[in-house]
C-alpha cells in the first residue's frame, strides 16, 4: 500500500503599508533567506489564527488577516511538498517590529522592487507569486474558509 501524501500546510501574510512589504529575514541552515511572516499551522487552529499567530511570532505585530490572496501548492524537493495558504493585510501606519522568533533576524518593509533584488534569497518561489497575485489579481473573501468543524466529531470517519 502506498503512504497518503501528506503536505506541509502553511500559512504567509502580505502586509503592506503604502508602497511597501512587510519582509522577514530569517537564518536558515547558515544562509540568510526573505520571507512573508509565515509558518505551520498548528492543531486546533483556524487558518486565520494561525496567520496571526505566525505574524506576531516573527514581527511582534498583532494583526487580522483581511483576505485570502491564494492556495498555493509547493514541492520543495522528492520528500517535502507544502499547501500554502498565503492572505494579505493593508495597513495605513508603518509599525515598529519585535520579532518574537529567535529564529527571525530582523523585519524590513521593502518596496516591491527591493523584493525583487532579494529574489535569489528569497524563501521559494511562492514568495514572489504570491505578492504578484496580491498586487495583481482578485482577493478572496475569508468567509472561503469554513473552520467551524475544527473541534474533534464524535465517532464520525474523516473526510
Amino acid at each position: 500500500m502506498n503512504q497518503r501524501y501528506k503536505p506541509n500546510v502553511t500559512v504567509a501574510c502580505i502586509v503592506q503599508c503604502q508602497d511597501k512589504y512587510l519582509m522577514v529575514e530569517e537564518l536558515i541552515n547558515g544562509v540568510t533567506q526573505y520571507n512573508q511572516p509565515a509558518g505551520h499551522l498548528e492543531q486546533g487552529e483556524s487558518l486565520t489564527q494561525a496567520c496571526e499567530r505566525e505574524i506576531f511570532e516573527e514581527t511582534g505585530l498583532k494583526l487580522e488577516v483581511q483576505d485570502l490572496v491564494g492556495i498555493y501548492q509547493f514541492s520543495a524537493d522528492e520528500s517535502l511538498a507544502f499547501l500554502r495558504f498565503t492572505f494579505f493585510t493593508h495597513i495605513s501606519t508603518f509599525l515598529e517590529t519585535a520579532p518574537q522568533d529567535a529564529d527571525i533576524q530582523a523585519a524590513h518593509w521593502f518596496t516591491y522592487d527591493e523584493i525583487l533584488a532579494l529574489q535569489p534569497a528569497l524563501r521559494s518561489p511562492l514568495v514572489l507569486s504570491s505578492l504578484d497575485d496580491a498586487r495583481n489579481k482578485t482577493h478572496y473573501p475569508l468567509e472561503l474558509l469554513n473552520s467551524q468543524y475544527l473541534k474533534l466529531a464524535p465517532s464520525h470517519n474523516a473526510c
